[in-house]
């Protein structure tokens, strides 16, 4: 009974297109399409990159998710005893536009002659939409950057176009049938011909609507990853970069992507810490989305309103709180202090893959540096170890009876989920503070809604937790960055110090320590101070 309820808590929410997009792409199984190539459009000037750290070593060697390998045979780009994820990344093709592209020619141009050899057309984890976008867009950009095609190379890049049609991932929707669309915009905009033309309809008419589906009013990503937006704000503008470079798009749909990106990077400036990089809530980790620093770059490159993005700059570091009301965060600052808010439901409702159950957590930082933080993302195997990472306690808020704020379960699920209500801010002359309750433990037998509130001093945070409503046992849980710490004080509760890890990175676990705190009644509040 529990699994079935399980089963149709998490259910219920989905799209009707998601089942029965799901159906015909298990059932359909089209047959690559290999005519030759249409005519490459010439570019109007020099694709510039976005800054991305170099992630091919040697000439058959790779460093993804803080493991290396070789691909040395065929056999390599479809092993089944290699992560799936590390092996996409292999076919993603990124180090055709990292940071030193140039020097690494050779190796790129003998790696794209080797894919198109052992990669034969629709097999393998190549062929999967997702990769199949990327890598696309990631072959234009290298010969948008003046790079001449290996033999056989624009005719693979077509029938990969081809079958990517074919195969848009509407069952998954989100960013990724996003990177499908982009995908097809980058075919249309650099081929040219009739066939280009019907590309750049499907992937103009997509793009169209998952922008305005999936960009939220405060310029926040829907499925509310730092990491996710960053990687949709880079796509954004590179959206941008295209139609300066092709001459082949729509200027309201150029205008449309610039006034996007400008939003977005604001969101990303708010929600960013002061050492530049992205904060840890849902699914995110450093090394794959650009950070903070590297997209206001990025955006400078390309035109796009460099002066807003100054503005976002100027208004985010004077602004003392700052709500993000449709995508549910908020950042409170005061002296050197820092604090990032979780007060976001779980969303969207039909595509929570990447939540955690990390309702009313937070992260902190003090004179630039992280010092509490959230557990981070590591893996997507459907395991334990990624259960754990999804879990409350991995996160900077509270655990009632064991149990998980929403229901998070296999790699990419959520049952019953928590909503937030009632936020509301403050300031005065001495603190900032930020108050909300969320329902996820309503699910239990006592009934318990979370309070939460934090106050913010030039020296000091005070979170305070009421729980309303009967439990056995509750934790409230604070992880350390590495090698920090701070002055703490309970009240209403016993504290303890324990070994825990952080996760930082895909592939990447570092041992560091948290407070855990028992509560003694409803009421517990934690002081943390510095000097």
């Amino acid at each position: 009974m529990e699994r079935t309820l399980r089963y149709w808590h998490t259910l219920r929410w989905l799209r009707p297109i998601q089942f029965y997009a799901r159906l015909w792409f298990r059932l359909y199984h089209p047959r690559p399409d290999l005519r030759p190539a249409p005519q490459l459009r010439r570019a109007l000037s020099r694709w510039v990159a976005c800054p991305r750290a170099v992630s091919m070593t040697a000439p058959s060697t790779f460093r993804f998710l803080s493991t290396e390998r070789a691909i040395t045979a065929p056999v390599d780009w479809n092993r089944s005893d290699w992560p799936k994820l590390w092996l996409y990344n292999a076919h993603y093709f990124d180090d055709l536009v990292a940071d030193g592209a140039a020097n690494r020619n050779e190796w790129h141009r003998a790696l794209i002659a080797r894919w198109v050899a052992e990669n034969p057309p629709g097999k393998g984890n190549g062929w999967e939409p997702y990769p199949t976008s990327l890598r696309i867009v990631n072959w234009f950009k290298w010969l948008l950057a003046g790079n001449a095609p290996m033999p056989g190379m624009l005719d693979s890049l077509a029938v990969q176009v081809r079958w990517l049609g074919k195969r848009l991932e509407r069952h998954l929707l989100g960013n990724h049938l996003w990177a499908n669309a982009k995908a097809l915009v980058f075919a249309g905009a650099c081929f040219q011909g009739s066939e280009a033309e019907s590309w750049l309809r499907s992937g103009l008419l997509l793009t169209q609507r998952e922008l305005q589906e999936q960009i939220l009013a405060d310029g926040g990503h829907f499925e509310r990853s730092p990491m996710y937006h960053a990687i949709l704000t880079e796509d954004v503008l590179d959206l941008v970069q295209l139609g300066a470079l092709s001459g082949a798009l729509p200027m309201a749909d150029v205008q449309a992507w610039r006034e996007a990106a400008t939003r977005m990077l604001g969101w990303a400036k708010v929600m960013a810490h002061p050492d530049g990089d992205i904060a840890f809530f849902n699914d995110a980790a450093f090394g794959i989305s650009p950070a903070w620093t590297a997209l206001s770059a990025y955006a400078s490159a390309v035109g796009v309103l460099p002066e807003s993005v100054q503005g976002v700059k100027r208004q985010v570091e004077e602004g003392q709180v700052q709500l993000l009301p449709q995508s549910g965060y908020a950042r409170l600052v005061s002296g050197p202090a820092v604090l990032l808010t979780d007060v976001a439901s779980i969303g969207p409702d039909y595509l929570p893959g990447h939540a955690h159950a990390d309702t009313l957590s937070f992260e902190l930082s003090l004179d630039g540096r992280r010092v509490l933080v959230n557990g981070g993302t590591s893996t997507y195997q459907n395991d334990a170890e990624r259960q754990r990472q999804r879990g409350t306690a991995a996160h900077n808020t509270v655990v009632v009876d064991g149990g998980d704020s929403s229901e998070v379960w296999s790699a990419f699920r959520v049952a019953r989920r928590a909503r937030v209500h009632d936020v509301t801010s403050s300031q005065d002359d001495d603190a900032v503070s930020l108050s909300a309750w969320h329902d996820g433990y309503l699910r239990l037998p006592g009934r318990v809604r979370h309070h939460r509130t934090w106050s913010l001093r030039s020296n000091a945070l005070v979170v305070t937790d009421v729980l309303d409503g009967q439990f056995a046992n509750a934790e409230a849980c604070f992880l350390f960055a590495p090698g920090e710490g701070l002055q703490w004080r309970v009240e209403g509760g016993v504290g303890r110090l324990e070994p825990a890890v952080w996760n930082p990175r895909f592939g990447e676990s570092v041992d560091t320590t948290r407070l855990v705190v028992k509560f003694g009644g409803p009421r517990c509040c934690v002081v943390f101070s510095w000097s």
